[in-house]
């Protein structure tokens, strides 16, 4: 029995010995800590780096995502609420019945309205699934968004390739564009993009009278929703539209509103975009919060109601710009004490969810420093950016 058992103690010290010499070898290879992470820790070790990385983290958590997700929950279950949030289901009662493409008329309580309550959980339920992060989405934007229109332009196949626009204008709607007679340098551009269905009538001097595409928030289609045929041209019904969701059941109005929209493509923001942007003026309202303003970081939430917290549609249109053109110019994305919010308004205070100074810094960084701009793929191209006014 001994005999058996030293041959196997021998080969087993063998085996702990050669262990130990391969250990130290690998040791006496590997460099110093001091010597590979001293400039990590002085990294690490500033400031600057340390709430810059906070920065990040926290405008990387959607406060309402739990919320949403409620939401979309109910409304997928038929659930509709008379108050809150889901006023919007009670309007549609209110007007009872829409016209479709065909000219027939479809009441909510009609069998052909199933049809289109089915369409509305198919595309709520395609919105949730890909409403995700993703650094890289900027690249696709040509693809989601510039092919349906230059499909919809009869562009040919040549023309779908990946070529950006050569020159895009977004047109703001501040009331300092009247200080200004930019018409004919935003009508140059080969795209124009307006916002949220602003007037141009007797502001063509100021602000141009072209018009590529209408980019709107879910709210504007929504009261569009209440007319008949949903009627949401106000640049003519072979203008495109462009939205993002603000609430996830004007998916009601979308399913429907689509139908009578034949003329033209209605396209809906990739919700990836839609994330990606958030994030983003997130971080530069919480810096502004900070650098600025000079309050700590833990009230940024309460002071800007973070579950409401969100970009304007002129912050998401800039985006969009940036990702199909190969020039971006930016007109009326600025204020003054004494203009208009809204060039064709008369309105003069700021909507409390957006924080349009935080944007400023965005657009900024656009023109100046553009990989500064957090959460973008460094793989994606920024094309010039120039600010008028």
């Amino acid at each position: 029995m001994k005999r058996s058992v030293r041959p196997l103690f021998s080969v087993l010290l063998l085996i702990a010995f050669a262990v130990t010499l391969t250990c130290r070898a690998v040791l006496r290879r590997a460099p110093r800590p001091d010597r590979i992470s001293r400039s990590e820790l002085s990294v690490a070790a500033d400031p600057v780096f340390q709430f810059n990385s906070t920065l990040l983290k926290l405008a990387a958590v959607e406060v309402g995502e739990e919320k949403t997700k409620k939401e979309i929950e109910l409304l997928l279950e038929g659930n509709f609420h008379s108050r809150g949030r889901y006023r919007s289901f009670s309007t549609w009662r209110r007007f009872n019945r829409a016209r479709t493409s065909d000219g027939s008329q479809v009441s909510l309580r009609s069998p052909q309205f199933y049809r289109y309550w089915l369409d509305f959980r198919r595309v709520l339920q395609d919105w949730s699934r890909q409403k995700r992060f993703q650094d890289d989405i900027m690249s696709e934007l040509i693809r989601l968004v510039k092919a349906p229109l230059d499909e919809y332009n009869g562009a040919k196949a040549a023309d779908k390739s990946g070529r950006r626009y050569a020159s895009c204008a977004v047109v703001g709607n501040s009331g300092i564009l009247l200080r200004e007679e930019f018409g004919d340098l935003i009508d140059g551009h080969e795209f124009v993009i307006r916002l949220n269905n602003a007037r141009i009538g007797s502001f063509q001097r100021h602000v141009g009278s072209k018009t590529s595409v209408s980019f709107v928030n879910s709210n504007i289609l929504h009261l569009c929703a209440r007319r008949e045929t949903c009627f949401c041209h106000p640049y003519g019904a072979s203008v495109p539209i462009i939205m993002y969701i603000c609430q996830a059941v004007h998916f009601l109005d979308y399913t429907l509103c689509n139908a009578t929209h034949n003329k033209s493509p209605l396209l809906v923001t990739d919700p990836r975009f839609d994330v990606l942007c958030a994030r983003i003026v997130r971080y530069y309202s919480m810096k502004r919060f900070v650098d600025q303003i000079g309050k700590p970081l833990e009230e940024w939430s309460s002071a800007h109601d973070g579950s409401n917290f969100h970009y304007s549609s002129g912050a998401q249109a800039v985006m969009l710009a940036v990702g199909i053109c190969d020039q971006v110019s930016l007109f009326g994305f600025g204020k003054s004490d004494s203009a208009k919010h809204h060039y064709h308004t008369n309105q003069k205070a700021e909507l409390k969810l957006h924080d349009y100074e935080a944007e400023y810094e965005l657009y900024h960084d656009l023109v100046h420093t553009p990989r500064a701009i957090p959460f973008i793929s460094d793989s994606f191209r920024f094309p010039p950016v120039t600010i008028h006014l």
